[in-house]
């Protein structure tokens, strides 16, 4: 358990609580969250988000966190991403916009409900009280650019580090990283819950290099002698299948 001096600010009634919340969170996490365990200060906990599948977000991960004040459960906590997002519920400055976290909030919340609740807003945005202006406006009038905008500050930000085999690493080592392919936006459209003259959102600008493709005559190219008999017997063999 943490240790009374750090975690000072919050009651031991609280510090109880808290620590019981977090090792079940840590033994069972919400699906696509990580909750980032620091025993010795429960006033500032952090998570890691996985972008949904088939929104501007996916492949991406974002970290954000909650920041309990002296009055907490009475008080709800203050969310922010660390991660640059673009969203229009989630401000410039990273602060989150969400009624679970203001009018609607209940002593009786737990924090799996708060993290389930804010993964949920990049499923579905509410443009209509939007902190981020530019993302609220775009996302009511024109999707297309307001996915593309979005699918860029994933790529830039947030974007999932591949899991390369130790083969690869090494024979990749010095070859610039490549984005991950834009998502269909088809199916984003479709869990943001949008009209289909929203659906034909363009693909976001792939970022990286790209290997070209070896030239024929290139000095690395190497002729491999064919042997017609080998050849003769493979297609007679094919043919008696």
């Amino acid at each position: 358990m943490a240790s009374m001096a750090t975690n000072e600010n919050l009651p031991p009634t609280v510090i109880r609580q808290l620590a019981k919340e977090l090792k079940n969170l840590d033994d069972s996490p919400p699906e696509g969250i990580k909750v980032i365990v620091n025993d010795e200060d429960f006033t500032t906990i952090f998570a890691d988000i996985e972008g949904p599948a088939g929104t501007p977000y996916e492949n991406g991960i974002f970290r954000m966190k909650l920041i309990l004040s002296r009055d907490f459960p009475h008080s709800p906590p203050k969310g922010f991403f660390t991660t640059k997002i673009f969203h229009p519920n989630i401000a410039t400055s990273g602060e989150i916009c969400v009624n679970t976290l203001k009018k609607d909030w209940n002593p009786s919340l737990g924090l799996r409900h708060v993290l389930l609740v804010v993964r949920c807003l990049l499923i579905e945005p509410f443009p209509e009280s939007a902190l981020n202006e530019q993302a609220g406006k775009l996302l009511l009038e024109n999707y297309e650019d307001f996915a593309r905008h979005a699918r860029l500050y994933t790529s830039i930000h947030a974007l999932r580090p591949k899991n390369k085999s130790k083969s690869s690493a090494a024979l990749n080592k010095d070859q610039p990283h490549t984005i991950l392919a834009p998502i269909s936006t088809s199916t984003a459209t479709k869990a943001f819950g949008l009209n289909s003259q929203d659906q034909n959102a363009a693909p976001s600008t792939v970022l990286g290099g790209a290997s070209a493709a070896p030239k024929k005559d290139g000095p690395l190219s190497v002729k491999v002698p064919v042997d017609k008999k080998k050849m003769d017997a493979r297609k007679k063999s094919l043919k008696r299948l």
